[in-house]
């Protein structure tokens, strides 16, 4: 049974009043944000510009918009940038209006909540723990029988993993022969060095649509600010008419204008991640009752097979972790831990242990 009422981690007020302590002393993995915080130039340039909290913001967002199709190398005209990613989910759901949509399970639950709303019919494709929660190629046989959109997150909520890039490429292609859009959630992609995501093929690929986050990256859920991109420019045209004005307060929209230009900020927190990452992995994975999969992203997933509650037994330790027992497909057994700083993953670390300890049988 769920012990909170929201469907997304980061619930600390409730977890905290659940204690009767105060929220700033539960240490919070359940929410997958960068433990950085928010970036020192963005911080500054709050500071200096209070100001625009007295004026209306840009209804068109242009320099906002600017800012994103520069990042990303993309005419300005493919970007629609909306109040955290969520707005952008149901913004394309019911532009587009699919009738039938295929998600794949486990997965993030806007995309579910977007499309029953929209009165869409949703088919789920089940991944499967035997084949370590990958996606296969099993899935191009599934893309029939009249669907016309799919939802991928990738990487992967909860999950933390990535597609096979041929794989990937092979989906949207098999999407663009049947005509089925596809939506790539790269909510979590910044966090990979590595990658681009699929933004550099979009030009080639009009049938599909990619959204982005820029709250968990640069640590700021407050201001809630996210972006899809398509070259589709009149699907992007349709949904800016039908837009809310003034979606985007002006600090969030100074947000975005100012993040993407700091790069000290990036490789600092890619070398957190190449180093903690791999650490906090390794230790939990030498546990006793875990099995911990190697998510590429910021947040690891697992399954403790102790017998017991672990989100409740970490919650007598004050530390809050996300239990995975609402997604479809999962049960109670799941979790999703963040990857945060060396002293926090430590006290992790330290209090898994405890409670590993006294509830695994010793072979």
């Amino acid at each position: 049974m769920a012990l909170f009422h929201s469907a997304h981690g980061g619930n600390i007020r409730e977890a905290a009043a659940m204690l009767g302590i105060e929220a700033e002393n539960l240490l919070d993995f359940s929410a997958n944000i960068n433990p950085a915080g928010m970036p020192a130039s963005l911080r500054q340039a709050l500071g200096e510009n209070f100001s625009v909290a007295e004026r209306y913001p840009d209804p068109e967002y242009q320099q906002l918009h600017q800012t994103l199709a520069a990042h990303h190398h993309v005419p300005v005209e493919w970007l629609l940038a909306g109040n955290g990613e969520t707005e952008s989910i149901f913004a394309l759901v019911n532009a587009l209006a699919p009738r039938r949509a295929m998600l794949v399970t486990p997965g993030f639950a806007e995309y579910r909540r977007a499309l029953s709303l929209a009165g869409c019919d949703i088919v789920d494709y089940a991944l499967r723990e035997e084949d370590g929660w990958q996606l296969t190629e099993a899935i191009l046989d599934a893309l029939t029988g009249g669907v016309d959109c799919l939802f991928l997150c990738t990487p992967n909520n909860p999950t933390g993993l990535l597609p096979d890039e041929a794989l990937l490429q092979a989906i949207a292609a098999r999407c663009g022969q049947r005509g089925i859009t596809l939506v790539l959630d790269e909510a979590f992609m910044d966090f990979l060095c590595d990658r681009e995501g699929f933004i550099p093929h979009l030009a080639a690929n009009p049938h599909v649509w990619v959204l982005r986050s820029l709250t968990k990256f640069y640590a700021i859920p407050g201001l809630r600010l996210g972006y899809l991109i398509g070259s589709d420019v009149s699907s992007v045209e349709k949904m800016r008419r039908a837009q809310m004005p003034w979606t985007i307060n002006a600090f969030a929209a100074l947000a975005g204008e100012v993040v993407l230009q700091d790069k000290a900020y990036q490789q600092a927190c890619w070398q957190w991640l190449r180093t903690e990452g791999p650490r906090l992995l390794a230790a939990l994975q030498a546990m006793p009752g875990l099995r911990v999969w190697p998510g590429q992203a910021n947040y690891l997933f697992l399954r403790c097979d102790a017998g017991f509650d672990l989100q409740q037994a970490l919650l007598r330790e004050h530390i809050l972790i996300r239990s995975c027992a609402n997604y479809p497909g999962l049960d109670d057994r799941y979790y999703r831990v963040a990857i945060r700083s060396a002293q926090e993953n430590d006290r992790l670390i330290r209090a898994l242990q405890a409670v590993l300890s006294n509830r695994v049988p010793v072979a």
